[in-house]
């Protein structure tokens, strides 16, 4: 499961479809609908905020609206909270971006070399509308990985 803290308009076509299904699981794990992934490292920040349920809401339309500027045909339905306009933020540092923006060029590279392109040469890293950039390194719940030319190892 990977709910990208950058925006979603980075992801490709497959990442996105990806990004849709797994925000979703997120969303029957947070309602207890599910016996599967229940301690999943990237729900920590979503099971922390104040009103959890509400924050994958909010975080599921921002995949949803993505969906729409594409002309993909994702089920809003499904978004049990009915998608609440405004949330308290989660904070995310800027270590994590970049960590996961160089994680998403290693696997669009192979994927699709345009948008790698456009990925190198991106300057500034736009995080997700739920979130809230901070300064810091990496967060302390993320499976560290090791980036090397175009692999991606777990340490």
């Amino acid at each position: 499961m990977r709910l990208w803290s950058i925006h979603p308009q980075y992801l490709d076509r497959i990442g996105l479809v990806a990004l849709w299904r797994e925000s979703l699981l997120a969303q029957n794990v947070l309602k207890g609908k599910t016996q599967g992934y229940k301690n999943h490292p990237q729900l920590k920040r979503f099971k922390n905020h104040p009103h959890p349920q509400q924050a994958i809401a909010h975080y599921l339309v921002g995949v949803w609206e993505e969906g729409c500027k594409r002309s993909y045909q994702f089920n809003k339905a499904k978004i049990e909270e009915g998608g609440p306009r405004e949330i308290e933020k989660i904070l995310v540092t800027t270590g994590q971006l970049r960590h996961e923006l160089d994680w998403l060029r290693v696997k669009i590279q192979r994927r699709d070399p345009t948008i790698y392109q456009q990925l190198l040469s991106l300057q500034e890293i736009e995080c997700h509308p739920s979130f809230a950039v901070v300064e810091g390194e990496i967060e302390k719940w993320e499976r560290r990985k090791t980036i090397t030319s175009g692999n991606i190892e777990r340490k």
